[in-house]
């Protein structure tokens, strides 16, 4: 897939932005065009970092650890068994054995040390009692009555020693850092953090989002339809995308009047009590097109122009805030699939750098075969893709097949971006690298 590699004399992204997004150069032919690489390195510049807060467990689940957390507990505390069974001794049992049941173990229940040439009937995490050096799972085992209203279980031999055991600190060491600072905090961490008891945990505050989309001819669903107007599908889309990138919606109005006055009063007031402000549409030269003198108005504002297919126009730009700092503003395209496409290349990472999470940093990517064909012109394209095993075993991209950037079917159910380098034919059966959309 040959590509221009002529670099942009005027910009100068970071490695990991341009290693993150593939296109770091400006394609020839795209005279005006910034390369994504720069306008991720300015999305993520001098970028204020969210203050920590201590929380529950039980109300952390999608928060970002502010600081290492180190075990202070073994786990499992004791060695315990692993399944339902009889305790003893290797050397007891031999070849096999015959031996008196001394004791009776419940999980949560304490052991006393095993009596030699015994066992001790125990069951799926029950600790082991001093001594005991193997577990024999109870189907192999026979019982019988033995002299004194004893009972006698044979267990056969030769056993190894450890069998059907689970040692102490396998699982989680005392001392040995159980999660790091930028994890974001998924089930399986939570249940970390609960098995050793913590019930209190110091993370990130979540992002304080407001959320604009703009224009009067937008409606909420429910009403009517009058001529001229369309149902307003990226107020509640970009809501939920960013949510699940661990932000909190403050604001996120039915509607502002297409007026300047309006806008940009929506803005000042957003600026009070949100650190993030995202727009849909509105940030274009029209006369219609509020958004922009309004920021302007309150702060600064970049508008770049990208070598990219969905999602050419990006605002980039600050509000002066009443608590003396200035919030950050990112203007997006109004149209719903380029607004789609810029919540996963902008907004996600710019909230990993508000929240020291290096998942949300990155997409992950992945060479898969292309099961399309594809070819592009001045600008880098991405793809809405499925993935799914070919008859070989191998992963595959499937292409959405309408990828017109006005169809948001195309990204119901898209579970990677294939990106597709400028001046490029992709052929079916090609290599092609994918973000994965990771929800």
């Amino acid at each position: 897939m040959p590509t221009d590699a002529s670099k942009d004399p005027h910009s100068q992204p970071s490695p990991s932005a341009a290693a993150e997004c593939g296109c770091d150069a400006v394609p020839a032919g795209a005279k005006g065009l910034a390369p994504l690489a720069s306008a991720l390195a300015a999305l993520r510049d001098s970028c204020p970092l969210m203050p920590a807060e201590r929380v529950a467990v039980s109300d952390a689940a999608g928060r970002v650890l502010a600081e290492d957390v180190h075990a202070e507990l073994d786990v499992p505390p004791a060695d315990n068994s692993q399944m339902d069974g009889y305790c003893a001794r290797v050397a007891d049992i031999g070849d096999g054995a015959w031996l008196p049941i001394s004791q009776r173990i419940a999980a949560g229940q304490p052991a006393t040390p095993l009596a030699v040439a015994s066992c001790a009937r125990l069951f799926t995490g029950a600790e082991i009692p001093d001594g005991g050096d193997v577990v024999v799972m109870q189907e192999e085992v026979t019982l019988r009555e033995g002299e004194g209203g004893t009972t006698l279980a044979w267990l056969p031999g030769p056993r190894t020693r450890g069998d059907n055991i689970r040692v102490q600190g396998r699982d989680v060491s005392k001392g040995n850092r159980l999660l790091a600072a930028g994890t974001r905090l998924d089930a399986a961490a939570l249940g970390l953090l609960c098995g050793q008891g913590a019930s209190h945990v110091l993370v990130r505050r979540k992002v304080r989002v407001a959320l604009f989309a703009t224009g009067d001819e937008l409606i909420e669903p429910g009403q009517p339809l009058k001529p001229g107007q369309i149902y307003n599908s990226n107020r509640v889309m970009l809501s939920q995308m960013l949510s699940n990138f661990g932000a909190e919606v403050v604001l996120a109005p039915l509607n502002v009047a297409d007026t300047f006055e309006a806008t940009r009063d929506a803005l000042a007031s957003a600026a009070q009590q949100a650190d993030l402000i995202v727009t849909c549409g509105g940030v274009s030269v029209g006369e219609e097109d509020h958004v922009r003198p309004a920021i302007e108005a309150l702060g600064s504002l970049d508008l770049w122009r990208l070598a990219i297919k969905p999602g050419k126009p990006l605002a980039l730009g600050s509000i002066n805030s009443p608590r003396g700092d200035t919030v950050r503003v990112v203007g997006l395209p109004g149209n719903p699939v380029s607004s789609w496409v810029g919540g996963w290349l902008f907004l996600r990472p710019l909230l990993g750098e508000m929240t020291d999470c290096s998942a949300l940093r990155e997409l992950k990517r992945l060479t898969v075969r292309a099961a399309f064909s594809a070819r592009t012109a001045i600008r880098q394209d991405h793809l809405r893709v499925t993935l799914a095993t070919g008859s070989d075993g191998q992963l595959e991209a499937h292409a959405f097949p309408d990828q017109n950037s006005a169809v948001l079917s195309s990204c119901a159910g898209a579970q990677a971006l294939a990106v597709i380098p400028p001046h490029a034919q992709l052929n079916h059966g090609d290599s092609v690298e994918c973000l994965w959309l990771e929800r």
